[in-house]
């Protein structure tokens, strides 16, 4: 083993005991200023140790470039998105307080972190082993300085740090660690601070919720990198350059697109509504995570029995068989049962608690859902 190498796994391995001590014990992180001191007295102390090596300049400026226009197609998107289901202001932290407390700290954090991060990089060479513990040694660091900043004081508020989180933490460092190792620091700095302020420094933002703001935040550190893996997939195919850059204005619109579809589907906002089942209530019709589609624009005047729908009742989405229909004037009365269970649901459906109609299933899909749903039950 190289002596390199030797000095990088202690320096790791004091700092992971540290930030595990801090998210569970000290808890001294929740503050950027106090993150910014700790990577400048990292950088230090990296210097001292190992010395810092000038990373790989070549394609920073055609990688940023790439990000840019990701960022323009993206951003289009999301707020044509908003139209249809309304926009929320943000926070104001276009203040003194704001720039001074969160903003410029922000900014120094990222750099810092992203130049210490390209150091480490740089000195495991083409050690696998060496990537994989520099990439959690950083999913660490954000880890420490989030939960420090959380209240998990129930159920839902775990769930939402794991989604909100947890999750896009251990995705942003994932690609982070590869655009670190394939180009430097540089353009993680660009789309790491524009991810982390536009929701702050832009007056509004679409009201989209926590569930398909998680699923954004996930997937949009991989279109970045699956644009960059072609990127020099092509270069070392020695592609023409029209070729790279035709093929990525291309690529760039299909990988925004299907974000957006997605998006559409698990919203409940539109024509369409995806339900995962959680219950074996409708077995062996529909079975537990199975994904439901329902038809929202259904009149209720026009079910029938032997329909299956989706509808509210005691706070939570059930999906039965309607088995009675009652017309009463202008009101109609829906009784339902599960295909499966021996008796009739004992209650009354009103037809202003109906979402939809199901019009069609995708086996499986929605097992994840249904695993988390019950685990934080």
């Amino acid at each position: 083993m190289k002596k390199s190498y030797k000095k990088i796994i202690i320096f790791e391995i004091i700092l992971a005991i540290f930030l595990i001590s801090n998210s569970f014990i000290l808890n001294i992180l929740g503050n950027y200023y106090y993150v910014d001191i700790l990577l400048l007295a990292l950088l230090l102390i990296f210097k001292i140790l190992l010395g810092f090596e000038k990373g790989n300049q070549r394609y920073i400026k055609d990688i940023i470039s790439n990000i840019l226009i990701i960022y323009l197609i993206s951003f289009i998107f999301y707020y044509i998105f908003g139209i249809f289901i309304g926009f929320v202001r943000t926070n104001n932290y276009l203040n003194i307080y704001g720039i001074t407390r969160f903003i410029f700290p922000y900014i120094i954090m990222i750099i810092l972190r992203e130049y210490l991060r390209e150091q480490l990089l740089n000195k495991t060479e083409t050690s696998k082993i060496l990537t994989i513990t520099t990439c959690i040694l950083f999913i660490l660091l954000e880890f420490s300085n989030k939960i420090n900043n959380s209240s998990l004081n129930s159920n839902y508020s775990i769930f939402l740090f794991i989604a909100l989180s947890l999750i896009p933490i251990i995705s942003n460092n994932i690609v982070s660690t590869y655009v670190a190792k394939k180009v430097g620091c540089k353009p993680n700095i660009f789309w790491l601070t524009v991810a982390g302020l536009y929701g702050v420094i832009l007056p509004f933002t679409p009201n989209v919720g926590p569930y398909i703001e998680s699923l954004i935040m996930c997937i949009f550190p991989f279109i970045i990198m699956y644009n960059i893996y072609t990127f020099f997939t092509k270069r070392e195919r020695n592609a023409p350059i029209s070729y790279i850059k035709k093929r990525r204005y291309i690529e760039i619109p299909f990988i925004a697109i299907f974000v957006f579809v997605l998006a559409y589907f698990v919203s409940g906002l539109f024509k369409y509504y995806a339900i995962a089942i959680s219950s074996g209530s409708m077995t062996t019709q529909l079975n537990v995570g199975d994904v439901v589609i329902v038809n929202r624009k259904i009149n209720h005047k026009g079910l029938e029995k032997g329909d299956i729908i989706a509808y509210r009742y005691d706070n939570i989405i059930v999906v039965h068989r309607i088995c009675d229909i009652i017309k009463s004037g202008d009101d109609y009365y829906f009784y339902t049962k599960g295909d499966a269970n021996t008796n009739v649901d004992n209650y009354i459906i009103y037809s202003n608690t109906i979402i939809g109609k199901v019009e069609s299933k995708i086996p499986y899909i929605g097992l994840p859902t249904v695993w988390i749903n019950k685990l934080f039950e």
